[in-house]
């Protein structure tokens, strides 16, 4: 009989793979995660510093982007096999944020969805088509019975108790009518929010800005999720919010989230 073990799944917007590689190095060692989904990267792919993560463990795949986007993911308990870098029938190829492998039995997709500021406008109007196109490939992993999750930065605050003062965020891409619609749809196709299934009566906020102390006083917003499939949620064992990065020097303004599967 195979012997069962837990995986710690994690992801995390850097902001800028290159400023903070000291930030990010320091957490791999200090929260040891086994998978991580990394967003934001802000380089292209020949500056990615794998060399530095090999060196910390952890094997890499990377999509880069000068200046802007770029998602990898990273491990250290077996070898990552793409299955994807864009989602199906995405135009903009340009633009990375969709990187998905095969570890240790999961498939893991991770990705950086669209702002979509200003509020309404094309940027608007593209993000909400990225996420119809992540609803059709995620209703396909379902339809196929895949072990999946879909983690990342999804820019979405999908209710009110999910952002410090509402009010103040009402005319925000992030937090319009029709993103958090898709959100809900999203997860009505079966899909398990990790944090919200295991922490229903706590905000859980994974970014907060960097002006106004919005840390210290705790104005934050959800944005970062991880979606499990039916296929894996029975497994899903913990969630949460390492906060602890967030009150580094010159560190992201995102917190990693992460999830335990046994596999």
């Amino acid at each position: 009989m195979a012997s069962k073990k837990t995986l710690r799944i994690a992801t995390y917007n850097i902001n800028g793979i290159g400023s903070r590689l000291g930030i990010l190095l320091r957490w791999l060692e200090e929260f040891q995660p086994d998978v991580v989904g990394l967003q934001e990267l802000k380089t292209i792919d020949d500056k990615f510093p794998s060399d530095e993560l090999e060196a910390a463990g952890y094997s890499a795949i990377w999509h880069g982007q000068k200046s802007w986007n770029g998602v990898a993911l990273l491990s250290r308990v077996g070898e990552l096999h793409e299955t994807r870098r864009c989602l199906p029938g995405d135009p903009d190829m340009d633009q990375s944020r969709y990187i998905e492998a095969a570890v240790c039995g999961i498939l893991i997709g991770n990705m950086y969805a669209p702002n979509g500021n200003p509020w309404p406008g094309p940027k608007f109007d593209y993000k909400l088509a990225w996420l119809d196109r992540l609803f059709d490939h995620a209703k396909e992993l379902i339809d196929n019975d895949v072990p999946a999750i879909l983690m990342g930065d999804y820019n979405v605050i999908p209710t009110d108790f999910d952002v410090y003062k509402p009010e103040r965020w009402a005319k925000d891409a992030l937090f319009s009518p029709e993103a958090r619609e898709k959100y809900a749809k999203l997860v009505a196709q079966g899909w398990t929010d990790a944090l919200r299934e295991l922490h229903p009566g706590e905000p859980m906020y994974t970014f907060w800005h960097y002006w106004r102390r919005s840390f210290e006083r705790d104005a934050g917003i959800r944005i970062d999720h991880a979606l499990v499939s039916p296929a894996l949620a029975p497994k899903l064992k913990a969630a949460g919010v390492d906060r602890t990065p967030r009150g580094w020097e010159k560190t992201s303004d995102h917190a990693p989230m992460w999830v335990e599967v046994e596999v």
